[in-house]
């Protein structure tokens, strides 16, 4: 007897480690500092931490205009039409600034409206070399918990199949670019660290 796993429903986690990160961060730091201490945070999925207005493309300067045209080029080499062609899609952005230091985290949310979406780490407090720092992105399935509540013990074997019914995480780096797609359930967890957490988030859509 023969058999094959199809693997469908694939949900994409593109992570990207920059290699030009570290001038690139020089300037994202400083532009997000000032812009921390001249205006108040915003308030959406964010517990506690500073969240600038959704229009970082227009006070960033040329290291946001940057970050966002590296992530464009991304979601283009990811994006196909429904024949697997390359798609020519014209990517509307909105980006902002995240600042999070101890205890301070995002709740599970997602973001209607938009095809892609991502975060980039201009600083990650530490938690690439100390992992206990938390300020985790974690994934929600998709597919549901059924599974998971079920038989907790048993899995798939497939690629991704342990984590069935249940979240995935990706640990902060500085310089890493995660993108996915924006109907994805995400959270933050908090952060335990004693620095900052310093991000940037964006949406692309048509």
């Amino acid at each position: 007897m023969t058999s094959e796993i199809v693997p469908l429903f694939s949900t994409p986690v593109v992570i990207s480690d920059l290699p030009d990160a570290a001038a690139l961060n020089v300037d994202l730091n400083k532009v997000i500092a000032e812009r921390s201490k001249s205006h108040p945070g915003t308030q959406h999925s964010n517990l506690g931490g500073w969240q600038s207005t959704w229009d970082m493309d227009r006070w960033g300067g040329a290291a946001a205009i940057k970050l966002l045209a590296i992530g464009r080029n991304l979601a283009s080499r990811y994006t196909t039409d429904r024949e697997g062609k390359p798609a020519s899609v014209t990517w509307r952005a909105n980006m902002w600034a995240n600042i999070n230091k101890s205890g301070h985290g995002n709740e599970f949310h997602s973001h209607p409206g938009s095809f892609w979406s991502g975060v980039y780490y201009v600083d990650d407090g530490g938690i690439a070399a100390d992992p206990s720092l938390g300020g985790e992105l974690e994934f929600m399935d998709p597919r549901g918990p059924g599974p998971a509540m079920y038989a907790p013990q048993l899995a798939f074997a497939l690629p991704g199949g342990l984590s069935i019914g249940a979240n995935e995480v990706v640990h902060p780096r500085t310089g890493r670019l995660v993108m996915f797609p924006a109907w994805l359930l995400h959270q933050v967890r908090p952060y335990r660290g004693g620095a900052e957490r310093i991000s940037i988030a964006f949406n692309l859509s048509l």
